[in-house]
């Protein structure tokens, strides 16, 4: 408005709001995201994301979800961690449990899955796309910096941490093994899974049993990506380095290629 001033302009400065403001209200009609309903087919889709879980051991895990699109059947997987091994070993276990493979595999731009944009197309990770080969899927991503595009998968993260993460409000104990996260994770599955959905007026298990025949059929063995990372044993040291730490190995493995893959400790 003082600029306005300075060129001559002699009206008040409410005058000068309200032009703004008009401008303001039609600049957001003309550049408003327009949202429209979205009616997914049974065995296409299915979407996944994570979440921060609780801490186990100093330690905090790490919270796989995934969303059957068309009967909004969820899946919670506590991880140790976002690695490659780590994230593929959890969406295997995901398929099993919903007893297949669906068309198209949906998620954000991890380096799991996109190394990076060339001209806006996304370039693919080389295990994802061995690893949606092996499934018989197709691993797609949503537009950079957009959770919007995939709105079903992060409402289930919201509710999986509301309910299994330890907060001042839900007053849940502390978890004192991973055991514990996992059974938690199991428990909020079957309980979400089992209560009547608002959108579909069914039980999302329910709906599981009609949509698995629309499933591709998975193989019996696990794609190796999700086996661990690959470390090569030195010829005459029976030592693999991992995170900086020196682990050992049997001697028979001495200049061999090993899997290697953190595993959580167990209730003992």
């Amino acid at each position: 408005h003082q600029k306005l001033l300075a060129l001559g302009f002699t009206g008040t400065e409410r005058t000068t709001r309200r032009a703004v403001a008009e401008v303001k209200t039609q600049w957001r009609l003309g550049n408003t995201r327009v949202h429209r309903p979205w009616v997914p087919e049974p065995g296409l889709w299915v979407q996944y994301d994570f979440g921060d879980g609780p801490l186990v051991d100093g330690r905090k895990v790490v919270l796989l979800v995934a969303w059957l699109a068309w009967s909004r059947f969820r899946v919670v997987i506590a991880l140790r961690d976002r690695t490659a091994p780590s994230v593929f070993a959890g969406l295997d276990r995901v398929l099993r449990i919903i007893g297949g493979a669906p068309t198209y595999v949906l998620t954000d731009n991890e380096k799991t899955v996109t190394t990076g944009h060339i001209a806006g197309v996304p370039v693919r990770n080389r295990d994802a796309v061995s690893f949606g080969r092996y499934y018989g899927l197709s691993v797609l991503t949503c537009a950079p910096a957009d959770p919007a595009s995939k709105g079903g998968v992060e409402n289930a993260v919201k509710l999986a941490k509301a309910d299994i993460v330890p907060t001042a409000t839900n007053l849940l104990d502390e978890y004192g093994s991973f055991a514990q996260v996992e059974a938690a994770c199991a428990q909020f599955c079957a309980d979400i899974n089992a209560r009547v959905h608002r959108a579909t007026g069914r039980a999302p298990r329910e709906m599981l049993f009609a949509e698995r025949p629309e499933l591709h059929q998975i193989p019996d063995v696990p794609h190796t990506a999700g086996l661990g990372v690959t470390r090569k044993v030195p010829d005459n040291t029976p030592m693999i380095t991992i995170d900086h730490c020196q682990y050992s190995v049997p001697a028979t493995l001495l200049g061999q290629s090993v899997w290697v893959r953190y595993h959580p400790r167990s209730e003992e």
